[in-house]
């Protein structure tokens, strides 16, 4: 079958560590099913895994990709929720301590077909496209656990999304807005801010720009350039919800202002199973669907990483395997 894998690493170059070729197909497991992939989204962390990033070398070839919407053996429309945990775990498999996502240490779904652990499917609703879907199992699921599992967000709310076009900042802009949050955004670029409006940000502010009231909630996604400018713009007893640090990772502490205002800073990453069941149940309930920028044959995953590398991105960008 034919896939879009890493053979090597390239921390300078990612894409050239990226090869399009001809791969084993799935071994078939106890308790595992194939999917045909119609469609896979593409995350940052696909970069990482070309980069080396969390994907050492005696694990290559690796067959990238999280995120993955299709039809199972019995022709059932189904997503792929990317998080493979140890089956002998109970409870939130975020919190296992042996669990890995897709293109970590199994296969990953850019590839005409994709092996998961049965209890990894979740019905495709008819009213998702295959490319909507493919958006919901990182950014989107990782946005809605952020919002509404970690941060605890409740209409009435004003949260503070930094970094307003990534993937996981916009889906949290969409989300927040559609369940009655009040969301302003930020961003150094104001076309992108203008992209955080019509994801539903009430508004939209330069980075580190004086807000007009402290909020309850910042979303953290990008890390040392922005954490001071989260702190300080909490109100006492607000929270910060950290899920990335694309611009570094060792900010300054500010201690003062957290233990003196009783902050409350809480890390958050992806989400199960049941909070993915649940996030579909919101969109159908709402209407609310992500935003698809672009879609590639596989042929043409190079120009999809290559766009997603520079970062001029309205919405995801999806892979159709078997084009």
């Amino acid at each position: 079958m034919r896939a879009a894998y890493a053979t090597t690493a390239s921390a300078e170059d990612p894409l050239r560590a990226l090869e399009i070729g001809e791969r084993p197909e799935p071994q078939e497991r106890e308790g595992w099913a194939t999917v045909t992939v119609r469609s896979a989204a593409l995350n940052h962390h696909d970069l990482w895994s070309l980069r080396g990033v969390g994907l050492p070398a005696e694990r290559l070839p690796m067959i990238l990709g999280c995120d993955a919407a299709g039809v199972d053996a019995d022709g059932n429309e189904v997503i792929v929720h990317a998080v493979i945990g140890d089956p002998r775990w109970r409870g939130d498999e975020t919190l296992d301590p042996r669990r890995t996502l897709l293109s970590e240490l199994h296969q990953g779904t850019l590839a005409e077909r994709v092996s998961v652990p049965a209890a990894n499917l979740v019905p495709k609703p008819a009213s998702l496209s295959f490319d909507e879907a493919a958006c919901l199992p990182t950014a989107w699921l990782t946005a809605y656990r952020l919002l509404f599992v970690r941060g605890r967000a409740q209409p009435g709310e004003t949260v503070l999304v930094q970094g307003a076009a990534g993937g996981v900042a916009s889906a949290a802009i969409a989300l927040g807005a559609a369940c009655g949050l009040r969301v302003w955004a930020t961003s150094r670029d104001e076309a992108k801010r203008a992209f955080a409006l019509e994801q539903g940000a009430h508004e939209s502010f330069e980075t580190g720009a004086r807000l007009p009231d402290r909020v309850d909630l910042v979303v953290e996604t990008v890390g040392e350039a922005t954490w001071s400018h989260s702190i300080r713009s909490l109100r006492p007893g607000g929270r910060i919800a950290i899920v990335g640090a694309t611009s570094g990772a060792q900010p300054p502490a500010e201690l003062g202002h957290i233990f003196f205002r009783q902050l409350e800073v809480i890390g958050s990453t992806m989400g199960t199973r049941d909070e993915l069941e649940r996030l579909i149940a919101l969109l159908g309930a709402t209407g609310l669907r992500p935003r698809v920028d672009r879609g590639y044959a596989l042929a043409d995953a190079g120009d999809a990483f290559a766009a997603l590398l520079g970062g001029e991105l309205r919405g995801k960008l999806v892979i159709h395997p078997g084009e």
